[in-house]
Parts: C-alpha cells; structure tokens; sequence
C-alpha cells in the first residue's frame, strides 16, 4: 500500500489503517455481542479499535523508542489475558475466540505501522471472514464423520507437509524427474477426489445421478462413463438420466483439463481453450437434451455412482508412476524422434487417461515445444479419450440403449477437430 501521496503524512498512514483495521474487527465482533448486557461483554466495538491503535502504536514506536514501544503492546497484551482470565472465573465454559481475536488485532495493527500493510489488511479481512462464519463452519464440522475428519488429515499431510519437503529439482535419465512435481500429481489427484466425495456425500443419492457423475469426472471421467454404462446395461430400459451423466461428465473432463493445463502447462492453455471450446460446448448442449427428456423420460432410482474413500492414495501413486514412465518415454522419443513422435505418444497414452498427458507435457523443459503446437499436442488424447468413452459406452451398455449417449460424445469429439482449421 502506497502512502506517498499522504506527503509530510505519509508516516502515519500506517498508524490510521492500523486504527481501520481494529474497528472493522470490533464492528463484526459488536454486531455478534450486541445482545448481550452492558459490562459482560470481553470486548466490543470500541475496545477493538483501541486494541488496533496499540499495536499501531507499539509498531509505530518501534524503530523510534523500543522501550515505550514495548510497554505498549505488553501491557496491552496483558490486558487482554486478564479480561479473559476474568471472564473465565465468571462463565468457565466461556470461549478464547474473543481474546485471541484481541491479540490477533494488536497484531494486526502493529504490521500496519510497520511497512506490512497489505500483509494487515489480508490478515484482518481473513479473521472477520472466519468469524463471521461461524454458524456456517459449526454446522460443517457437526456433519463430518470419522472418514472425512481422517481424509483432512491426510490431505494436510500430503499436500502442507510432504510436498514443501520433497526437492525442487531433475532427477533420473535426461533429468526426467522432479520430486516435487510428482508428488503434485497426488496432491492434485486427492484434491479432486476429496472435493468430488464431498459433493456426492453432501447431495446424496436422491438428488440424482448427475451431481455424483459430475463430481466422480472431477477424478476420472472414464471410470464414471463406465459405471453409468454398466447401470445402463441393467436398466429394462434406457433412461435420459443415463446419457445425461455421461455427457455431465464429459464436459466436466473438457473442463478439467483446461484447469489441469493452466496448473501445469499455462504455455500450452490459450491454443488448447480454443480448441477444446467446441468440444465442451457440445457436451454441455447434450447434457441440456438429455435432461429435457429425461423429464418425460423417467429418472434413476436406485441411487448415484459410488464415490470411493477419497483417500485411497493407491489410484494416485498409480498415476504418479504412470507419469513417470510416460515421461522417460516422452524425453527418449522427443530427444529422437522430435515433436511428431511426442504428439503420437501423448495421444495413445492419454486415450484412456488423458491427465497423464497434461501432467507429462507439463513435466517438459520450458521451450521444448512452441506455445501454439503444445496445444495442438493436447488435442488428440482428449478427443481420443472422448471416443473411447464412446465405445466404452456402447460395448457395455448395448447399441439400442448406449447409442444415443455415444454419439453425443463422439459429436463433442468431432466438435474440437473440426476447430483445427480454423487455428492452423
């Protein structure tokens, strides 16, 4: 935050947002408390604004006279804990969310005086936001079961803990592997299958089919085309239901691997959004149609996909070897056979998993592969992973009942080869 502009002032700028700060905390925490009696209350509006100026002060102080600086914010601190320990003996089962958010404001204000001040603002905004939800968050922990408290857990644990940890540099032939990076790829793989189970836990299965395809795709499309393929072999009948959560997922899938692309290749996104744009279109559109007939049509009733413990790390690890192998492969063939040969590799190994393709492409050296033919490249394994869904879906489901949902697909597939001309 610039305070030039504030000329023989601009000194306390920091001192007045440190003062802001408090009073914005102090307004969300008075509004909280504004029912309760006069004099019972930790803190309100005022106090936290107060609160606020002290650590300003003590932070404004502190490269003038270190000493006063420091009465200040001790005897500010101490304050603090005393109205707590006060307010314990009084009601034991009384909450420290008030006291620390005290601490967190000085903390808060003395950033603010100290050159900190984007670093303050964000700090203070996150706190209100946190304590403004409350109810919100109280309610989302009441719903959590043991599993789900568990796959937090781990989540934190694969991605806060081990990834920081592993090295950030080439390993292996030609420099193939990076530790870092392919832990990522199961941190990504647990993020999406952590996010699609909670959707599919959240929505049940009486909400439909749709919401627990769309969320399964997140992890893999193909898996999910091919349960809901098996269910439509069982059906005595086809039902609009069906194709609606396949082309659900496909366009889920489209839309994955854009997201995948920005993480991993961002060189390679704006050719490939252009190309896949056509091809998540027409998915879209057909899940439109599908589910307009399905209002006709009839809809599934013996409940959604199965969405597995999210943290069955066995299917990332899987990937994460998937990937190294494809990318020792990828390095040997571009080192021989040049860009051609690549292309052909990532297309026949991304026909069943087309993530592993994006993650391989993502992997390569930076300028091994000109920004508009790296999006030329991702093309094939998402248009031949969308027409092996196809026949996925007609070699399990049967002619008369898949027919429908694998043309669509193959129409989304034909969609984004036809938008090749136009870009080359």
């Amino acid at each position: 935050m610039d305070f030039s502009l504030l000329g023989p002032f601009r000194d306390y700028g920091g001192f007045a947002l440190a003062l802001a700060l408090g009073l914005l905390i102090g307004l969300q925490r008075g509004w909280v408390l504004r029912d309760q009696a006069a004099g019972s209350r930790f803190a309100g509006f005022r106090t936290y604004g107060l609160l606020g100026l002290a650590g300003g002060l003590g932070g404004f102080l502190s490269t003038r006279a270190q000493g006063p600086a420091t009465i200040v914010l001790a005897a500010s601190a101490a304050l603090v804990v005393a109205g707590y320990w006060r307010s314990s003996q009084r009601n034991p089962s009384i909450s420290g969310t008030a006291s620390l958010s005290g601490l967190i404001t000085m903390a808060c204000g003395f950033l603010a005086a100290t050159d900190y001040e984007l670093l303050a603002t964000a700090a203070a905004s996150v706190m209100v936001l946190l304590l403004a939800l409350r109810t919100q968050l109280h309610g989302w922990v009441g719903r959590l079961d043991e599993k789900e408290v568990m796959a937090v857990a781990r989540f934190a644990l694969i991605a806060l803990v081990i990834l920081p940890m592993l090295p950030d540099r080439p390993y292996g032939p030609y420099d193939t592997w990076n530790p870092r990076q392919l832990w990522l790829v199961v941190v990504l793989v647990s993020g999406f299958s952590f996010a699609g189970y909670i959707a599919a836990r959240r929505l049940g299965a009486t909400r439909g089919i749709i919401a627990t395809a769309a969320a399964g795709s997140a992890v893999s499309s193909t898996a999910v085309t091919a349960s809901i393929a098996q269910r439509m072999r069982e059906s005595e009948t086809a039902l609009p239901i069906h194709g609606a959560a396949i082309l659900a997922a496909s366009s889920v899938m489209f839309a994955r691997v854009l997201v995948l692309t920005a993480l991993l290749a961002p060189f390679a996104l704006p050719m490939l959004a252009r190309l896949v744009a056509p091809g998540l279109l027409a998915s879209l559109l057909a899940t439109g149609w599908f589910l307009m007939r399905s209002r006709d049509g009839g809809v599934a009733t013996d409940g959604s996909s199965k969405v597995r413990n999210p943290f069955d790390l066995g299917p990332a690890l899987v990937l994460m070897g998937l990937v190294m192998v494809l990318t020792l492969i990828a390095r040997f063939v571009l080192d021989r056979f040049g860009d051609a040969g690549l292309a052909l590799v990532l297309a026949i190994t991304g026909t069943v998993d087309v993530d592993s393709a994006i993650i391989t492409m993502g992997t390569l050296p930076p300028g091994t592969l000109d920004a508009k033919i790296a999006g030329l490249v991702l093309l094939p394994p998402i248009v031949l992973n969308t027409l092996f869904k196809a026949g996925a879906t007609l070699s399990i489901a049967g002619w008369q009942r898949g027919r429908n949902a694998a043309l669509a697909l193959a129409a989304a597939a034909l969609a984004s080869t036809a938008a090749v001309p136009v870009f080359f």
